[in-house]
């Protein structure tokens, strides 16, 4: 008996390819019943904006075995059997190895994705020429326990106004979640640990500002009922759901940019793999020409860490599979350091 599959007509930049869905009425999200065909499908309706958000860039794959109730895992490398179309890149992980990923320059390699069971996409904040040297300031924005996607809109209005005093001009996105993600086209010419040092001025000056709603505390038992702003997303080799990407939650959500004046009224579970599209077709694409009106630069923010610096305040730690780093503190929750004292 032969599989069942289905070919789906995917336009690009070297004309129209044939792409190959098999199992596509395997169910995805379980509770509304979308399939792996209705992510192929939506994938190829969103194509022009996902691949001028995510195009061009190493990406992570966030692969399930079945549903996204099930088995996952991260995929760096790309999979055996790419077509020859598909490109990749190396890259160097924190570890100091290399190892080539994945790079989307066409619509067709992310519905490829799709059949090699992708869900979530995760790019880079570089490009595939220049991968040591972010394009994008990013910083996510994390609501804890106590505290939702209400609590993040005005700390994400607040991080706009600072950023704009340091010379960045922000864009925002719902990160699928209850979170917002907000970016800033950079001039590459900085490598990870300066702008994760820029992400850190940015978030400490965040926090001087709104004490009572935001905290960059690593450990979570000291960040209370605040916006946790993760400057260790900021690392190489740490990716958030690129826009447009789907998430793997219940309701099949994504993670959609918005306009600055939608975010108050915005309602992040609204934005589906069912509704992007039609939203896309109706309002266009917010993040339009992001990379087209000019970068500016991280230099104003190293300043601002610079003056953290003389005044005391020094590195943060690390995710825990990075190498010990210069000048870090101690990787040991504060209450066990309490204890054993």
């Amino acid at each position: 008996m032969a599989k069942e599959e289905v070919h789906l007509t995917v336009s690009g930049p070297h004309g129209d390819r044939e792409m190959r869905v098999s199992s596509p009425a395997r169910v995805v999200w379980p509770g509304l019943g979308l399939t792996k065909l209705d992510l192929a499908r939506y994938m190829v309706d969103v194509g022009d904006a996902f691949l001028a958000a995510n195009g061009d860039r190493p990406v992570t794959l966030q692969r399930f075995k079945d549903t996204v109730d099930g088995e996952q895992f991260f995929s760096k490398n790309p999979p055996k059997g790419a077509p020859d179309f598909i490109r990749s890149v190396d890259v160097v992980y924190p570890s100091g190895r290399s190892h080539p990923q994945l790079v989307i320059d066409e619509i067709a390699a992310a519905v490829w994705a799709v059949q090699m069971n992708t869900v979530v996409f995760h790019p880079w904040p570089s490009r595939a020429g220049n991968p040591d040297n972010p394009d994008e300031l990013r910083i996510d924005l994390d609501p804890q326990p106590g505290t939702g996607f209400a609590e993040a809109v005005p700390v994400a209005l607040e991080l706009r106004r600072l950023l704009a005093e340091a010379g960045l001009d922000a864009f925002i996105k719902t990160s699928g979640n209850r979170g917002l993600h907000v970016f800033a086209p950079i001039e590459p010419t900085r490598e990870f640990l300066d702008v994760r040092h820029a992400v850190i001025a940015a978030a400490r000056e965040l926090e001087r500002r709104l004490p009572d709603q935001v905290t960059t505390a690593w450990w979570k038992e000291e960040r209370g009922a605040r916006i946790f702003a993760d400057f260790n997303q900021a690392n190489r080799d740490r990716t958030i759901a690129g826009a447009y990407s789907p998430r793997a939650l219940a309701n099949a959500t994504v993670s959609c940019p918005i306009r600055w004046e939608e975010l108050e009224s915005a309602d992040p579970n609204a934005f589906t793999i069912v509704t992007v599209p039609e939203r896309l077709k109706a309002t266009g694409d917010p993040w339009e020409g992001m990379h087209s009106g000019g970068s500016g630069t991280v230099d104003l923010l190293l300043e601002w860490w610079a003056r953290d610096i003389e005044a005391g305040l020094g590195e943060l730690p690390f995710p825990p599979d990075f190498p010990k780093m210069p000048g870090e503190p101690p990787r040991v929750q504060p209450s066990r350091a309490r204890n054993s004292g």
